[in-house]
């Protein structure tokens, strides 16, 4: 087979009455068009009205059949109209699939629209037409090219917007805000009941990996947001459920300190879950690594939520046993948390801190001596357990 003959002006002036005489047919052209997409998919026509939907596209069919026959140099309004269709058609929500499948559809009735109006005139015509498919075919798939990049530039767009607010919505959740309808709102867009069971965890940002927040577990679900000091975890649990879930997909997946709101009932409180996950935090020494529970942490909850109590605390409790050089008092401040770490028994806590039971005796009599106070006096032992709390999260206020 020899070459293909090139297209000449000829050919280019019997494309363009080809294309006025379709013009002419456009009309039922459009009713044609819009039957067929109707058949392929009742989505078209659940996008927009059938008026609207003909006039828009008589209008792009019409633009496309002139830019056929247009000179070479003209502006591309075909792709100015695609753009728009694209743009409009992601905001409408009609699925990309079905918007490039309406360019396809309307390409093959015009072209069969054009080959059949030549067919009975001279052979002439059909010719200078087949030479043109490389063209017209050329045509409609950059104009579907074009939407579909508007399209896809859009939903971005629209997507980001979306996160945007719903981000918003559930700051200002966190934050408390009082706003009438807000939890509503934040029901809608983040899938979630305004009303069930919710815990807020609260995670401190040092030694955060990306990959450590867990998303779902245990029937659980996990929305998060980033903080300059760390990060903010919404926890949704089913009915029932308590906290322990919570506990334990947080320590099989996330590195402390952090602390666990108690549960709340709806999306309204999740401030004031906030501010009481932030409080069991702070219950963490400096160097911790655990997500604790503020229900399981509340004598060190009520030291730390008063921190001028507590240095006082301190100061009456351990006044003397501050005045010893570090080593010693660390000594013995190690072993009255060891013993009560190990419930009061005396055995257990020596085997803890590697030493002799009556080791640990000794330590805890010089402590007693030293802050006047018994350990067997139940108000002497609530003061000392709290005044050590104090002490060691000092460094937490500081």
């Amino acid at each position: 087979m020899g070459a293909r003959r090139p297209r000449t002006g000829h050919d280019w002036k019997l494309l363009a009455e080809s294309c006025t005489a379709l013009l002419e047919r456009l009309p039922q052209l459009v009713d044609e068009h819009l039957r067929q997409l109707t058949v392929h998919s009742p989505v078209y026509g659940q996008v927009l009205p059938h008026d609207q939907q003909w006039r828009e596209a008589e209008e792009a069919m019409r633009i496309g059949i002139e830019t056929l026959s247009a000179p070479r140099d003209s502006p591309r309004r075909d792709l100015e109209h695609a753009e728009d269709t694209g743009r409009r058609r992601a905001r409408q929500g009609l699925p990309l699939d079905l918007l490039v499948h309406a360019y396809r559809s309307a390409g093959y009735l015009l072209w069969d629209a054009l080959v059949d109006g030549t067919a009975g005139r001279e052979p002439e015509r059909l010719t200078a037409l087949m030479r043109s498919t490389t063209m017209v075919w050329s045509a409609v798939d950059a104009q579907a090219q074009t939407a579909s990049e508007a399209y896809r530039a859009t939903e971005a767009e629209l997507r980001r917007r979306t996160d945007e607010q719903l981000q918003a919505l559930l700051d200002a959740l966190l934050e408390g805000q009082a706003t009438p309808g807000l939890a509503a709102r934040a029901a809608a867009g983040l899938d979630l009941p305004e009303h069930g069971p919710y815990a807020v965890v609260v995670l401190r940002a040092e030694r955060r990996e990306p990959d450590e927040r867990p998303v779902r577990g245990a029937g659980l679900r996990f929305i998060w947001r980033m903080r300059a000091d760390g990060e903010v975890g919404v926890v949704a649990l089913a009915p029932g459920q308590g906290l322990d879930g919570v506990a334990r997909v947080l320590a099989g997946r996330c590195s402390g300190p952090g602390g666990i709101s108690p549960v709340v009932p709806g999306l309204a409180e999740l401030g004031r879950a906030r501010r009481l996950a932030e409080l069991a935090l702070r219950t963490c020494p400096p160097d911790g690594t655990a997500v604790v529970r503020l229900d399981q942490r509340m004598p060190t909850a009520l030291v730390v939520s008063q921190p001028e109590l507590a240095d006082r605390l301190v100061a009456d409790v351990f006044g003397a046993l501050l005045e010893l050089e570090p080593a010693d008092r660390a000594v013995l401040l190690g072993t009255l948390d060891g013993w009560l770490a190990c419930e009061g028994s005396a055995g257990r806590a020596a085997a803890r801190l590697y030493c002799h039971r009556n080791t640990v005796f000794n330590r805890l009599r010089r402590l007693e001596q030293l802050t006047s106070r018994s350990l067997a006096r139940p108000r002497d032992l609530i003061e000392m357990t709290l005044a050590l709390d104090a002490y060691r999260l000092s460094g937490v206020r500081r």
